[in-house]
């Protein structure tokens, strides 16, 4: 492998090649336009009273049956709530260990074992298989008895995929109840059926948190006997959640005109909203604006520097970036092309300002962690930019162990547990290099959905081989056998981030856990229908509507009135 690198030369550099990306389709000034309703003392006032009413009933929980506390917390989940009763949702679930050991008053009931075990395993508690083991016949396979319960069904894959590695059982769960969801999908309520439907094409655990409270609102309403309290506030608060996002949006687009970077970088992809879009999915809650602003530059960053290596830097040109990233030094890149100058001024700007944003008496210290996963990202690319010259062909195992850098997931988990752990020491961070898997399985995620949504893109462009491509060669397999290969490694890249968010829960921040799930969730939604960052039509433009600038129908009189 060396010596097939070592021999590429200036004489191999081929001419600059483009990808032909789509220009941007968001007008400027129709995203300044942007007006929301949502906002002033009055929303505020309502959402607070509407929150205490609602933790008034998730707290006195002596009138309330723990299946029902239950369902009222994954309602508050999945309604986009959560992070406002953090202390009262954890307060429940501590108390529910006691009772549930004590009392065995949800057996014989899958979907409320099954809710119990997930939302446990989701807030990093371990919770055995052998909860379920009350709901296996002698034969060692799930009750056939158990396939007229739809319900229970839906909550069993749910819960599925919190397995780790090794759970036989929880494999056979998610086998049996998805089989007999599929089963059962034609003789169902609609409105169970609508969710089955969805949790089948993706399931809730892999799902992007921010839009599935903006889809679960809408099947909520819908809902026989719905909690009208949490309805209001559901929207209420995702209205005037989405203000905030699209404050921050506006300022990030400002930015973006004034550095004049479509025009001077005109090569490369320039999807400032769907970046925007991206920080919304890893981290929504609006008191992270600054990590959430930061996110969405950087991300912005790392397309465009992914097309200088990919796309249009010449060999010798991409050495010469990557030993300038290396040696991090403004005033020593004279001797760079004046694009490259230009993403090399624009990468240490930015890297400077967000460590200038927090903890400033530890600059230093923030800054030699971001200067090494920048240069880790580059020295990746440039092994695949010398792949592509001397025309060789990596094994899978090569290209992955390359590829989980290259795809960015580290500097994103980097960047964003320095916002998150204000309080903490910085040399934690040093917890994640010695504990690579926190970083290494998010970004393997986030690269092997990346390769299912644009190997076809980038096979036509003739760029670099993906993790496809590289076991179709290896093994001699068609392509669909490929994908199905690699939709297997994601399975067991969750199981593993599953285990790490148990295994190592009393480390590091809880939010720091919560972002390297969103990482890898935002990855399924943007690459779920192909490449959702250089195709902008369709379902990434109909996702910016509907998360970014419309929101959800809700009068405001009412508000007014009370």
């Amino acid at each position: 492998m060396d010596n097939i690198i070592d021999t590429v030369s200036s004489d191999d550099a081929q001419k600059r090649r483009t990808a032909n990306y789509n220009p941007n389709i968001w007008d400027y000034d129709f995203l300044e336009s942007i007006r929301n309703e949502f906002v002033g003392d009055t929303c505020k006032r309502r959402v607070e009273k509407l929150k205490e009413d609602v933790r008034h009933m998730l707290i006195n929980n002596n009138e309330m049956v723990i299946l029902t506390q239950l369902d009222f917390i994954e309602n508050l989940q999945r309604l986009g709530l959560e992070y406002h009763f953090e202390k009262e949702i954890k307060g429940a679930l501590d108390a529910s260990i006691s009772i549930v050991n004590n009392s065995g008053i949800l057996d014989g009931d899958v979907h409320a074992t099954a809710l119990w075990f997930r939302l446990l395993r989701q807030h990093g508690c371990f919770v055995s298989q052998d909860v379920f083991n009350s709901f296996i016949d002698e034969t060692g396979n799930f009750m056939t008895s158990l396939s007229q319960d739809a319900k229970g069904m839906l909550s069993l894959y749910k819960a599925s995929h919190l397995a780790l590695v090794g759970e036989n059982m929880m494999d056979k769960a998610k086998a049996f109840s998805s089989r007999t969801l599929k089963d059962l999908q034609g003789n169902m309520d609609p409105y169970l059926a609508e969710q089955v439907s969805n949790e089948l094409e993706v399931p809730y655990h892999w799902r992007m948190q921010w839009w599935e409270a903006r889809w679960y609102t809408n099947v909520y309403e819908r809902k026989e006997h719905i909690n009208p309290t949490l309805l209001e506030l559901a929207k209420l608060n995702f209205n005037m959640v989405q203000a905030t996002h699209q404050g921050e949006l506006k300022e990030i687009c400002r930015w973006w005109k004034n550095e004049d970077l479509a025009e001077k970088l005109s090569f490369g992809r320039h999807r400032i909203v769907e970046c925007l879009l991206w920080a919304v999915g890893i981290v929504f809650e609006p008191q992270y604006g600054y990590l959430r602003k930061s996110l969405a530059k950087i991300l912005n960053l790392i397309l465009l520097i992914d097309d200088v290596y990919d796309i249009y830097g010449t060999f010798d040109e991409l050495v010469q970036f990557t030993d300038a990233v290396d040696r991090w030094d403004d005033k020593k890149i004279e001797r760079l092309p004046e694009y490259m100058k230009i993403c090399f001024v624009e990468l240490y700007r930015t890297t400077d300002e967000f460590t200038s944003g927090i903890q400033k008496d530890q600059n230093k210290k923030i800054m030699t962690h971001l200067k090494k996963v920048w240069t880790d990202f580059c020295k990746a690319l440039l092994v695949e930019a010398k792949w592509y010259n001397s025309g060789y062909s990596p094994s899978l195992k090569e290209y992955l162990d390359n590829a989980w850098i290259s795809s960015s997931g580290s500097i994103l988990l980097v960047h964003a547990y320095f916002a998150v752990a204000h309080d903490r020491n910085v040399d934690e961070v040093g917890f994640l290099e010695t504990n690579r898997d926190l970083l290494y399985y998010p970004s393997m995620i986030l690269r092997l959905c990346n390769d299912l949504g644009t190997s076809v893109a980038e096979l036509e462009r003739g760029d670099n081989p993906s993790s496809i491509l590289c076991y179709m060669k290896e093994v001699g397999v068609s392509e669909e056998r490929a994908r199905e290969h690699i939709k297997g490694m994601i399975v067991e890249s969750w199981k593993k981030m599953n285990e790490n968010c148990i295994s190592h829960s009393s480390h590091l921040p809880p939010m720091f856990f919560n972002i390297s799930y969103n990482i890898a969730r935002v990855s399924h939604f943007v690459y779920q229908h192909g490449d959702g960052v250089a195709v902008q039509d369709h379902d990434t433009r109909n996702n910016v509507l509907r998360l970014l600038v419309q929101p959800i129908h809700l009068h405001l009189d009412k508000i007014h009135s009370i």
